[in-house]
Formats: C-alpha cells, structure tokens, sequence
C-alpha cells in the first residue's frame, strides 16, 4: 500500500468532480472547498494549463472525533481529494488518511483514519 490513493477514470475532470460530490454525500463526506487550481494559478499570472481540482472533504463526526481526542489531527484536516488531467485521461486521487495520521504517533486515532480511509476510498471507486 502506497502513501496515495489514485485510480483513473474516463470521466472529464468536471464530470468526476460532480459524481465524486454525489459519491462522498451518500458516505456523510461534505465537500467543504474547491479549488480550481488551474484558474487560480492563471489569475496569478502562471502558465498552468492542466485542468486540475482539489476538493477539501469532511465527515463532521468523525472530525469530531478524532480533534477530540487530538488537536493534532487538526493538522491534516479537511481531507483532500485531487481530480486531475493527467496523460490524456483524468485521475483521482488522495493522500491516506491512515499514513498521515501515523504521523502523530497517536494509535488510540487508527481506527477512525482508516474507517475514514475506507470510505473515501469506496466514494473515488464508485466514480471511476
């Protein structure tokens, strides 16, 4: 298992975009942010033509959760989905939740990084 999650779809990046919103709502997952990253980035004056979209994502209880029993976690929260042109094609995808929340060193937080882990990863499958 890598330290990302990153599967490829033959979805446009708009069109994964809004079924991975419809996905992560079924799982309790609220899209809290998107990033165009492509008009950011050419509003700022650079040369970034690749489509490229970063959802912030979160499930308010386990949020909860976890920022109770660590501040820390605080760290990596929301949860980020990435859904990009990459080689002619769009690809999703995210960092592990798990694998960051090692991090901190805390194990009494594994559980709930990888119930989240889990979900995030059926709501990009079910997209794909």
């Amino acid at each position: 298992m890598g330290s990302h999650y990153t599967v490829s779809t033959e979805k446009s990046v708009d069109e994964a975009v809004a079924a991975l919103e419809e996905s992560l709502r079924e799982r309790k997952f609220g899209v809290l942010w998107k990033l165009d990253m492509t008009a950011t980035l050419q509003a700022k004056g650079q040369p970034f033509n690749q489509p490229y979209r970063i959802l912030e994502v979160c499930n308010p209880g386990e949020a909860n959760q976890v920022l109770t029993s660590n501040v820390h976690v605080g760290y990596f929260l929301p949860c980020k989905i990435a859904v990009y042109e990459h080689e002619g094609g769009t690809v999703i995808g995210m960092p592990r939740p798990t694998l960051l929340i090692n991090m901190l060193g805390d194990a009494s937080l594994a559980e709930t990084a990888a119930r989240v882990e889990n979900a995030l990863v059926a709501a990009i499958d079910a997209v794909k």
